[in-house]
C-alpha cells in the first residue's frame, strides 16, 4: 500500500514560520503540562528551569513537536480564568521559545490565551473544542497564521442530536463543521489538523471506535490527524486497570501509538516520547520506507 494514496494525508503542514512534513515518519508530540492538576503529571514542570529541561529530554528522546498546557481539562478538572492561564503558560513558553527551534503548540481553547500565546512564539493552537467553544478563536488562529489541531469534543458538545448515530460517524460530522468554521475564517487547508478526541466524555467502546476510524477523521485525506490517548482511561484498558502503573501506561499508549498510526494518524500525543519513538520506529520501517519505494 502506498502511503501517499491509502487516504491519509502527505504533505507540509503549515504552522506560522514552521512546517511539519507528514508522510516520512509518524511525528510525536510531546505533552509538556505546566499545570497543578492536570491527571498524569500535574506539579512536575510548573517551574521554568524544570519545563525547559522536561522540554530539551523530550526534543532528544524524538519529539516533533511540543505541546504546552496550562489548564487541565480531566474529567475532574477545574476551570480556569484566562489570566490565570496565561501566569502559568507565558514564561514557560517564553523560556521554550527562546532555547529550541521546534513547532510549539498551546493546548488552550481561549482565544484571549490564544493571542497571546502566539505573541509570546506558539506556532500552533490546540483547540479541544473544535472552534465550538469561544466564536473568537478561528479569527485570532486565521489573523496570526498559526496552525490550528480541531477536536471532535463528546463533552463539550453535549449529547448526541441525532437518535442512534454511531460516535465515529459524529465525530466526522461536527469535525467537518468546525473545519467549516476554520476555512471561513480564512484558514487554509495545510494548516488544519484534526483530533478524533478520545476520553472526553466516550466511554470505552467508543474509543475503540474512534482509534478504528482514525483515518475518516483526515476527511478524505485533506487533513492530518493527531491521535491523543496517551495515560488516559483507554490506555489504562490495556495496562492492568486502576492499578496500572505510570510504565505500564506508557508501555499502553506506545501500543496505541502503533495502532493509530497504523489505523491513519499522522501524529500521536504522548507524555513519554522515548516509549513511543521506539515502537514507532519499528512500525515507521515497515510502513513509511517501503510503501513509498
Amino acid at each position: 500500500m502506498n502511503a501517499a494514496t491509502d487516504g491519509r494525508f502527505c504533505g507540509i503542514y503549515k504552522c506560522g514560520n514552521r512546517q511539519l512534513e507528514i508522510g516520512k515518519k509518524t511525528l510525536i508530540m510531546g505533552i509538556l503540562n505546566v499545570t497543578p492538576d492536570s491527571f498524569s503529571d500535574g506539579g512536575r514542570y510548573n517551574d521554568v528551569d524544570a519545563a525547559v529541561d522536561r522540554c530539551s529530554l523530550m526534543i532528544r528522546e524524538g519529539a516533533d513537536c511540543i505541546d504546552l498546557g496550562a489548564e487541565a481539562t480531566g474529567p475532574n478538572s477545574v476551570p480556569i480564568s484566562s489570566e490565570e492561564e496565561l501566569e502559568r503558560l507565558i514564561p514557560v513558553l517564553e523560556a521554550v521559545r527562546s532555547r529550541f527551534d521546534i513547532p510549539l503548540s498551546v493546548d488552550t481553547f481561549k482565544s484571549e490565551t490564544a493571542k497571546e500565546a502566539i505573541t509570546a512564539g506558539c506556532d500552533i493552537i490546540n483547540d479541544i473544542t473544535g472552534f465550538m467553544g469561544d466564536p473568537e478563536m478561528a479569527r485570532v488562529v486565521a489573523d496570526n497564521g498559526t496552525g490550528v489541531i480541531l477536536m471532535f469534543n463528546k463533552r463539550t458538545n453535549g449529547e448526541n442530536p441525532i437518535a442512534f448515530e454511531p460516535v465515529s460517524r459524529r465525530a466526522v460530522r461536527e469535525l467537518t463543521e468546525s473545519v467549516e468554521i476554520a476555512k471561513k475564517a480564512g484558514i487554509p487547508d495545510n494548516m488544519i489538523m484534526t483530533d478524533p478526541g478520545i476520553g472526553f466524555g466516550t466511554n470505552r467502546a467508543e474509543d475503540a471506535e474512534l482509534t478504528a476510524a482514525t483515518l475518516s477523521m483526515g476527511l478524505q485525506g485533506k487533513y492530518p490527524v493527531l491521535y491523543a490517548a496517551s495515560r488516559k482511561r483507554y490506555a489504562r484498558v490495556f495496562a492492568g486497570g486502576d492499578q496500572a502503573t505510570e510504565l505500564m501506561l506508557d508501555n499502553a499508549t506506545a501500543g496505541l501509538s502503533m495502532t493509530a498510526a497504523s489505523l491513519g494518524a499522522a501524529m500521536v500525543r504522548v507524555h513519554n516520547v522515548a516509549a513511543s519513538r521506539q515502537i514507532l520506529d519499528v512500525f515507521d520501517t515497515s510502513f513509511y520506507a517501503f510503501a513509498n519505494l
